[in-house]
């Protein structure tokens, strides 16, 4: 697949037959520019988590670096990161790291989310996530444990997605 199929949201569905993901990282990664190209690529696979802004600074099997900059469009009326922004990073963080892990022929869905905000987050806000390596698309649920630090390494939020994977549908 060439670089330039990956500007076209339909090329990162989940439906296709190679695990996208991976190797939209794996290629952009390489050239200047990459990360944010791919961040931006995501962005456009999941249009709400595209207006964050957040950058992939990090990823592969099973691990999920992601960074969101404290600014006013992400802010709440108490002067931090709001609520709903941070949930949007735990969930895009993880969601990452599971995907980019899956087999060829693997697809998720999130299926539930629990979170436990610890302090208000203020400044650079950094997701990451850690999992097992999924070997199987069989079907299966897994808790995909993410945690988001401010600036000072503090954590702020504690988060775990409860996600569903299966096979792909044929096509």
């Amino acid at each position: 697949m060439a670089v330039t199929t990956f500007f076209r949201a339909e090329a990162l569905t989940t439906e296709t037959k190679t695990n996208v993901v991976r190797q939209a990282w794996d290629r952009l990664v390489k050239v200047p520019g990459g990360k944010r190209v791919f961040s931006h690529l995501i962005g456009r696979l999941a249009p709400y988590t595209g207006t964050m802004g957040a950058i992939v600074q990090e990823l592969g099997k099973g691990y999920a670096k992601v960074t969101l900059a404290d600014r006013k469009a992400v802010r709440n009326h108490l002067s931090c990161v709001h609520a709903v922004a941070l949930a949007n990073l735990v969930e895009l963080t993880g969601n990452i790291a599971l995907a980019y892990s899956l087999p060829d022929d693997a697809r998720f869905i999130v299926a539930g989310m629990n979170l436990d905000y610890i302090k208000k987050a203020r400044g650079l806000i950094t997701g990451e996530c850690e999992i097992p390596p999924i070997e199987s698309s069989m079907r299966n649920e897994y808790d995909v444990p993410v945690t988001l630090k401010d600036s000072s390494g503090e954590v702020v939020v504690k988060g775990t997605l409860r996600t569903l994977v299966g096979p792909k549908r044929p096509s």
